[in-house]
């Protein structure tokens, strides 16, 4: 009997074993880590997105700019004017090479270095002594021109070459000239606006407006003269108004139609004919003082 209670209560044991979950098991069969946490499936796990700070490129430390960087500017400048060409704002102690390559119109690339470590410059391909440093490489890398001229026109890259990328800033320089203006009348009630070797070229308009026409001559230094003729039949426009508008500036000019309204042939011809009146009133007077002189002596 005590044989049988033993089996009879082992029996019970592992039927009550059975029976009841053990703690550590889930009922989809997944392990139960202790504290609740449940690692997912192999194939739950996801990649997550990087925020839109993770994407960009990591900033160094001391030059809190990314490491490489890409910087291209128009700038627009008056013929004779003295203008400053910047670099990127890399501290020299970042630095390692400064280089300006200058590439204008017409002519071979310029080269200009600076090597940090060793102070030496090199220069290729560069005679034009109007560009220079601003102060000198060890203590700016920026280029200065004394004095634009329209050959200046082109493109201007400071790259610095530092131990973690290089930093390029690109200028596009764009010389501006101020054009001559002038105004004059011309035939049947016309005038003429010119605006003479502008860059770019300058717009000419009207004011009344007439019946214009406007025609563009191109320089070989990249100049435009600009011309527009322009009339008006209304006998009650007596005078106009040119207005030039330009990149260095805006001028307007106003003249009387009634000023040169007439032709030079039709003026050659009065002045010819008050001349050829005056001959003949003194041929009549001559003459006259010659019959009279005549009659005397016959007497």
């Amino acid at each position: 009997m005590k044989a049988f209670g033993k089996t009879s209560a082992l029996g019970l044991l592992i039927s009550i074993t059975i029976l009841v979950p053990d703690s550590s098991c889930s009922s989809k069969g997944k392990v139960q880590e202790p504290g609740g946490y449940q690692p997912p499936e192999p194939w739950d796990y996801q990649v997550q997105e990087p925020l839109d700070d993770q994407l960009q490129v990591p900033l160094d430390d001391q030059l809190q700019e990314p490491l490489f960087s890409y910087v291209n500017i128009t700038i627009s400048v008056q013929m004779g004017t003295k203008t400053l060409l910047l670099c990127p704002p890399v501290p020299p102690t970042k630095a390692v090479v400064i280089t300006w390559v200058i590439t204008l119109r017409g002519q071979p690339p310029c080269k200009i270095s600076y090597r940090v470590e060793t102070k030496e410059t090199s220069e290729t391909n560069c005679t034009d002594r109007r560009i220079t440093w601003a102060s000198t490489p060890d203590q700016s890398p920026d280029l200065q021109i004394s004095a634009v001229a329209l050959d200046h026109d082109g493109y201007y890259s400071c790259v610095i070459a530092t131990p973690n990328g290089n930093f390029q800033k690109r200028h596009n320089i764009q010389v501006l000239l101020p054009p001559a203006v002038t105004l004059f009348p011309g035939e049947n009630r016309t005038a003429v606006c010119e605006a003479t070797a502008g860059k770019p070229p300058a717009q000419i308009s009207w004011t009344p407006e007439g019946y214009c026409k406007t025609k563009n001559e191109s320089h070989s230094n990249g100049t435009v003269t600009v011309r527009s003729t322009c009339q008006w039949d209304h006998k009650k426009v007596h005078a106009v108004l040119c207005s030039v508008t330009h990149s260095t500036g805006n001028r307007i000019l106003s003249i009387q139609l009634n000023q040169g309204v007439t032709s030079p042939l039709h003026s050659l011809l009065t002045i010819l004919y008050v001349k050829l009146s005056l001959l003949g009133i003194i041929l009549l007077i001559m003459g006259f003082a010659f019959f009279q002189k005549r009659n005397y002596f016959r007497k």
